[in-house]
């Protein structure tokens, strides 16, 4: 995967699917191929893409060099061979050798299975160990045997050690980098731009199985627009007129006039379809094969997240496909940090994804705001981390404890739910 500078299509691809479709909003997939929208003629830059999962465990093993903290018989190398051979696995770790992992054996293959990249060990709580044990003890005889260690070995321990990972790049677009919209002049005082370097640098030194970018594609007449403000009823209990809103109020419209409010933030008019506002900055580099999802297309909902329109009514085929890619762990960086980048964390959690935050790859409106975002996304089993961290995130050398913890919840949920 071969990454470019920038193009933008001329022809905006549709961002939402439900039963009762707005109009307005184009018919095609939300998803659309970048390269199905470059011409051959075209003339792109292009730079080596990062290093493959499978080149980095060729070249050292899955390891540091130099690091020597593991052998070959150690819990942390059977762990990293169990992903070939469960049979392996389960031996290493049944120690009176009866046929079952008791609750103390188990403990000892998660406290293996949660280290670093250098194979230091996480510490781990104990509650944690025990609600995982009994996600995978399903027959309740307190042990597990080797029917519920398939299940786990297949759906939890070959995921944590082998993720299918895709980065989701917010919003970075020309006016909230130095347009309409720019972020220096949020009260954060953030520069947008900085974003682009650790998210270039990203591309460069990994290979993620699935890249996303989304865009703010609003039209001329959307309700997030301040001086679109009197073009909508206000509801009842809006405790402000028309005449008095300001950029940043949040007002009430009764957006279909029969009683139902909605609330909605306000801001500068900003990227608005086919207009150099819209389209990613220039310095940004595009895989050639990612993914491109247009949000916000409907003039009478706002669409924060790269998920879900903000009230919840429309949904972006995003989820879909990452589901069809096998996709355990999202990556997210952009703009801005406390407002689509927030929304996009929240609801990729709650699609059940391991979700990861990357800290220096964004910014934001509010500091205030960023930090509830973080707050929120550790929280929920997230995490937030520097971009020098994704790498071996990505290709499961690192392994948190919580994200092992939020893949065996979502295993759990799935269960009930049969």
């Amino acid at each position: 995967m071969s990454l470019s500078s920038p193009k933008q299509p001329e022809t905006p691809v549709s961002v939402s699917k439900s039963s009762a479709q707005h109009d307005a909003t184009p018919s095609p997939s939300s998803l659309t191929p970048l390269a199905a929208q470059t011409t051959p003629g075209d003339k792109v830059s292009t730079i080596k893409q990062g290093t493959t999962r499978n080149e980095t465990e060729a070249t050292d093993g899955g390891r540091e060099e130099g690091d020597t903290s593991e052998t070959q018989e150690q819990p942390c190398d059977l762990i990293l061979q169990c992903v070939a051979d469960m049979d392996a696995c389960f031996k290493a770790f049944d120690k009176d050798e009866d046929g079952f992992l008791n609750q103390s054996e188990f403990s000892a293959l998660c406290r293996a299975l949660f280290r670093n990249e250098r194979g230091k060990p996480y510490p781990v709580e104990t509650s944690m160990l025990n609600t995982i044990f009994a996600i995978f003890d399903t027959n309740k005889d307190h042990v597990i045997d080797k029917e519920e260690f398939r299940y786990c070995w297949q759906k939890w321990i070959k995921q944590v050690v082998r993720p299918v990972t895709a980065l989701v790049i917010v919003d970075v677009q020309n006016d909230f980098i130095s347009g309409s919209l720019a972020l220096y002049n949020c009260p954060a005082g953030h520069h947008g731009e900085e974003v682009i370097p650790p998210i270039n640098r990203m591309l460069e030194e990994n290979r993620f199985d699935v890249v996303v970018y989304s865009l703010d594609w609003h039209p001329e007449n959307h309700v997030s627009f301040i001086d679109n403000v009197h073009m909508r009823s206000l509801h009842s209990s809006c405790k402000l007129t028309s005449e008095e809103t300001q950029v940043y109020d949040t007002v009430i419209f009764d957006v279909n006039n029969d009683g139902t409010p909605m609330e909605q933030k306000l801001w500068p008019r900003h990227c608005v379809q086919n207009t150099w506002g819209a389209e990613l900055h220039e310095d940004l580099k595009v895989a050639e094969d990612a993914i491109l999802v247009y949000k916000g297309t409907d003039p009478d909902t706002d669409s924060y997240s790269v998920f879900w329109d903000n009230n919840k009514k429309f949904h972006t085929t995003l989820n879909e496909e990452l589901q069809k890619r096998g996709v355990t762990d999202v990556f997210v960086c952009g703009v801005a940090y406390d407002v689509c980048v927030a929304a996009t964390t929240k609801h990729a959690i709650e699609e059940g994804y391991r979700t990861i935050l990357i800290d220096d790859g964004c910014r934001g409106v509010s500091e205030e705001d960023i930090m509830i975002t973080r707050e929120h996304i550790t929280a929920n089993q997230g995490l937030v981390v520097h971009s020098s961290q994704v790498k071996n995130l990505a290709t499961g050398r690192d392994r948190p404890p919580m994200l092992a913890y939020k893949l065996a919840l979502e295993l759990s949920k799935k269960t009930k739910k049969k």
